[in-house]
């Protein structure tokens, strides 16, 4: 192995040489933990922690870096307190994610680390979004992700490198090739030559390097940084390495031929480097000896002091109130309007916001975006085809020329990659909206939405200031890929918000609400919705409140909770049977839900009959309905009814979506209702 020096001092060559020791010799102590059921489980880094060490070193300390479950020397390199994490391996609430999380799915905020999920190609997406606020901000930064040989057949690897080459984003991108993928080796992984190949097709620079080979590593990483940085592009790096043990400790190595240990031993980052340090005089075997007892008294005084935390006692309350982050008293300029209860002609008690003016659904979408855009320089649009185009509706129709190209983005095909960029972007503190431009397309970003930007703010308190617009809803002749009303998937999931207003009021204030929020929140639009339905909007900006349902017909006869599309069903049901007193309640907010606007409604009626397009099983009535026959039992006069769409996908012949439709059974529902 040689090594070249370069400029670096002799303490620069002590210092990494020192930054190198100390992940080797945790996990060494780790290992013998582990065997004594101290620990429950390690993922070894043993004989890649040149990698790690050199990467993070080469940054600034206030670079972002999406590490994963191999990479404890970016952890132990920006001076993350010991016994911090040693109460994090051992599930205390002392460590970084209060017993939460185990090994290496943690992060930090003040040491600019992400942590990672365990389906590992979602980081890269993140380092997109922090390079873009980068950017955006003008800052000589970039960030750095991690993948290994396997991660780069996820589809997430290839849309992270696409969207980050696209927007010309300073990020690099680091492939631990270490041979295998748990036990598949790298030629059931890929067909080309190298990993570094894979950089042409996406138009950016890639370098294979000894992975192995500390001096080579951080030179080389100061330098791809600095080429980042000049150019503001992305850059491959593939690390070659080797995994000398197992994918974790309870899985071994029986899959791995006894060579390829024997070579690779030979190849050790720390004892070559140790030997090159020793021959150069930097180092002597006393210096050395010196240097390991420093560090082993300095791991068995902070295991020690990690020992002293208390047991674990669970807190249900605490344990709930951080899975979303608290939204903030204070908005920014201009100010949203007071709100000032006035008594509506229909006798209910509405809220005065001053000045309106009557809007289509869409039209007030479209205005309660333009404003926050106003409201908020720090929020970033983006979606498919939504610059000059203006959107698949033509809500953002003219804000690139208004906002500008770098606040209103187009995107790649790259749903995944948008979220997870979406997330980076909240990082460095940037708001943003999605649009996914069709509901049905959130399958294909699905795992960022429900894995990372739910559960972000519960694993170690980053939150995700994150809307995703979800235009969504049949009644257009769309079939069954454009058509669907999916809200149940996103419903169950704790850490999103999820709305869905039904009229251009609630729609303004309920997307300023969401873009107020620091939240992810899941915010769907029936577009049948959009030219259809018009209604007096406020001028000003103002909020409507998330997780408060509204009544929009006061009735005696039967309650119907309903939301989106059901509201209007409802009231047309109601104008067309005046002989039928209908109690019709717009949730307007599906999670959280308004449980005592729902228990309210129950009993003012004793009748309830859950409306929703979405398909019954499954869908959000069913767990309505379960409440309340749990809570409201006894104010019931009849049992609890769910009309909902058929058991089918949305059909494309208009007649046959009108059958799928609830509206077509919603007249026999409330008549076998009515007579109990």
């Amino acid at each position: 192995m040689l090594f070249d020096r370069k400029n670096l001092s002799n303490q620069d060559l002590r210092s990494l040489y020192k930054a190198l020791l100390v992940p080797r010799m945790i996990e060494e102590k780790m290992l013998v933990l582990l065997r004594q059921g101290k620990i429950s489980k390690w993922f070894s880094g043993i004989g890649q922690e040149a990698i790690a060490v050199g990467a993070t070193l080469a940054l600034e300390k206030d670079e972002w870096i999406m590490p994963l479950h191999r990479n404890l020397g970016v952890f132990t390199s920006r001076q993350m307190p010991l016994s911090k994490l040693f109460m994090q391996w051992q599930g205390n609430k002392e460590g970084y994610s209060k017993g939460r999380e185990r090994s290496f799915h943690f992060g930090s905020k003040e040491h600019h680390i992400c942590g990672m999920i365990s389906h590992l190609g979602p980081q890269l997406a993140i380092a997109d979004g922090v390079a873009l606020a980068y950017k955006l901000r003008k800052e000589n930064k970039i960030s750095l992700a991690f993948t290994g040989d396997g991660g780069t057949s996820e589809g997430d690897f290839h849309e992270a490198l696409n969207v980050a080459a696209v927007w010309d984003l300073p990020v690099i991108f680091i492939i631990e090739n270490n041979g295998y993928g748990l036990s598949t080796p790298t030629n059931e992984q890929y067909r080309c030559k190298n990993l570094i190949d894979k950089a042409k097709g996406y138009g950016m620079g890639g370098v294979q390097i000894d992975g192995n080979n500390i001096l080579t590593v951080y030179d080389t990483i100061k330098g791809v940084r600095d080429y980042c940085i000049r150019e503001q592009k992305p850059y491959i790096i593939e690390c070659m390495t080797f995994r000398m043990r197992g994918h974790e400790e309870a899985s071994g190595v029986k899959y791995v031929p006894p060579a390829l240990f024997e070579e690779w031993a030979q190849k050790d980052p720390l004892t070559n480097y140790e030997t090159y340090l020793l021959q150069q005089n930097v180092l002597t075997t006393d210096s050395i000896e010196a240097i390991k007892k420093e560090i082993r008294d300095y791991i068995e005084s902070d295991l020690a002091e990690a020992y002293k935390a208390e047991a674990l006692v669970p807190d249900s309350e605490e344990e709930l109130n951080d899975v979303y982050a608290e939204l903030s008293t204070v908005h920014h300029q201009p100010p949203f309007m007071a709100e000032n209860k006035i008594l509506g002609k229909d006798g209910l008690w509405t809220i005065d916001h001053g000045p309106s003016t009557e809007l289509r659904f869409v039209d007030a979408l479209k205005q309660g975006l333009h404003q926050s855009m106003k409201t908020h320089s720090n929020l970033v649009l983006m979606g498919q085809d939504i610059a000059e185009y203006g959107g698949a509706f033509k809500i953002t129709e003219g804000f690139v020329q208004e906002f500008g190209k770098q606040r209103v983005r187009n995107t790649p095909l790259c749903e995944s990659a948008i979220v997870g960029t979406a997330l980076g972007l909240s990082l460095e503190g940037y708001k943003s909206m999605m649009e996914m431009q069709f509901g049905d397309f959130a399958t294909v970003g699905f795992n960022q939405i429900v894995n990372n930007l739910a559960k972000i703010h519960y694993r170690w308190g980053q939150n995700a200031d994150v809307v995703i617009r979800m235009p969504c809803g049949g009644g257009v002749g769309a079939g069954p890929f454009h058509s669907q009303t999916n809200e149940a998937w996103f419903t169950k999931v704790p850490g999103l918000k999820v709305v869905y207003p039904s009229t251009p009021h609630d729609a303004k204030g309920l997307l300023i609400a969401a873009i107020n929020d620091p939240n992810p929140v899941i915010y769907f639009e029936h577009k049948a919705l959009y030219r259809s339905v018009n209604g007096q909007v406020p001028e000003a900006p103002y909020e409507v409140e998330i997780g408060k349902a509204k009544l929009v017909h006061e009735g005696t006869g039967i309650s119907i909770i309903t939301y989106g599309m059901g509201v209007h069903w409802a009231l047309e049901y109601q104008e067309q049977h005046k002989e039928v007193s209908l109690n019709i309640l717009d949730l307007r907010t599906l999670l959280p839900l308004d449980y005592e606007a729902i228990e309210t409604a129950v009993a003012l009626t004793g009748k309830v009959l859950l409306l929703h397009e979405d398909s019954l099983i499954g869908g959000l009535g069913g767990e309505i309905s379960a409440w309340i026959s749990e809570h409201c039992f006894e104010l019931l006069d009849a049992p609890v009814m769910r009309c909902a769409g058929m058991e089918t996908p949305i059909p494309f012949n208009p007649d046959l979506e009108k059958n799928y439709m609830a509206k077509a059974r919603l007249g026999g529902y409330i008549n076998k209702l009515l007579k109990y």
